[in-house]
């Protein structure tokens, strides 16, 4: 059975709460009630301690890049040299999304109370990582107007079980495969996800709900033509399109100063000093976002159930460690206060967050187990969403696969 835990802000001692179906959940509250409840100075952003976690994770990351230049130039054999970029690449990566949590602290305005300091920290943060910032703020916004919903979300929409196809296409049936509990098609299946999920979403929107796009009532576009790349694509108004032009910009920078990189150290170097980084940094954004939106007791919900708080209330508070809370600025292990009061920032969300986990109570989520297990449970368990029943009447649950 999944457990939840929720602790007092007074009380360090934490509180096992067990959902279960029998049980009536804790009344929705408003989002007053949960304002309310949070100090004030929580509300409150610092735009000199915001930059202090840049700089420091800055001078980090350039000195990695260093040792990755001095490793790139090492003559030793392949038993020495492939562990040690194995281990540069996962710790520059960890800091890679360091970064990009930063930069979607920016996205959000947690950063600052200065708009403009926010949008050109975002840019050019977002930028040097290959991530079109504007772009991904715009879409990004409405995924926290409409977490859960069914039709408006653009972030991880799962499959209702009741519409489950018998002609699935071949990505679906990798996806059945997996929930059949076949081990290595799983595998195979969840670095697929991990990879390539990231890119999906980026050029072709994956993920978003079918009521997601901004003109969907006068265009009607494949996956295809969805593209956060392109300032047209439906994805965004016609008055965002400037700014996704200069998101664009900020890539075609930073693909220049690569360029320039390669021609300095190489291109092997670059690719293995960047690249790799790069490779882990699209894993722990996939993961993280997936597991804050993909747990058996997180429901999903039609449009006429949805409300902001439900939806909100229906994330995930996760835990990682030191790496999740000094290095990922504990967007892992604080996420559902982010969605309710997304200005909060990053450092005054785990106050907050004990702030507001008695007035939800039981529909305060809270998993204290192993990330990486937690990612294959959810991956080989949670396929499509059936209505609830009982405590989860009103929502959609998940279901292991179409027939289950």
């Amino acid at each position: 059975m999944i457990q939840t835990t929720s602790r007092v802000q007074a009380a360090p001692v934490k509180t096992t709460l067990t959902a279960v179906d029998d049980v009536k959940p804790t009344p929705v509250p408003d989002v007053k009630t949960l304002k309310d409840a949070i100090p004030a100075h929580c509300f409150e952003r610092s735009m000199i301690r915001s930059f202090s976690y840049v700089v420091r994770d800055l001078i980090i990351v350039s000195a990695l890049f260093y040792s990755a230049v001095w490793l790139s130039q090492l003559d030793a054999p392949l038993h020495v040299t492939v562990p040690l970029w194995a281990l540069y690449s996962f710790v520059q990566g960890c800091f890679f999304t360091g970064l990009w949590i930063l930069a979607h602290d920016c996205g959000h305005d947690s950063f600052s109370a200065n708009l403009t300091v926010n949008a050109v920290t975002g840019w050019f943060l977002h930028s040097m990582l290959m991530v079109p910032f504007f772009s991904w703020k715009f879409s990004h916004a409405r995924h926290h107007r409409y977490h859960n919903h069914m039709e408006k979300d653009t972030v991880f929409v799962p499959h209702r079980k009741s519409e489950a196809r018998n002609d699935h296409t071949i990505m679906e049936k990798i996806m059945d495969h997996a929930a059949a509990d076949t081990p290595i098609v799983t595998i195979g299946a969840l670095l697929f996800h991990q990879l390539l999920g990231w890119p999906a979403y980026i050029l072709m929107n994956a993920g978003a709900g079918v009521k997601s796009l901004t003109r969907s009532d006068r265009i009607q576009s494949s996956r295809y033509k969805q593209s956060h790349l392109d300032p047209t694509a439906p994805v965004f108004t016609r008055s965002e399109a400037p700014l996704v032009a200069v998101s664009n910009l900020g890539l075609l920078i930073t693909m220049g100063a690569l360029y320039l990189a390669s021609r300095s150290v190489g291109t092997g170097t670059v690719l293995l000093a960047y690249g790799l980084p790069y490779l882990w940094m699209n894993h722990w954004i996939v993961a993280i976002t997936y597991l804050h939106h993909t747990h058996p007791k997180a429901p999903h919900y039609e449009a006429e159930e949805w409300t902001f708080i439900k939806g909100a209330a229906s994330t995930v508070d996760r835990d990682f460690g030191f790496i999740g809370r000094h290095i990922f600025h504990g967007i892992i292990e604080y996420h559902v206060v982010h969605h309710m009061f997304p200005r909060i920032p990053f450092y005054h969300a785990e106050e907050a967050t004990w702030a507001i986990a008695p007035v939800l109570g039981e529909r305060y989520i809270q998993q204290k187990t192993n990330f990486f297990g937690d990612l294959w449970q959810s991956f080989t368990n949670c396929k499509y969403v059936e209505p609830g029943t009982g405590a989860q009447a009103g929502g959609l649950v998940w279901s292991k696969n179409k027939s289950s």
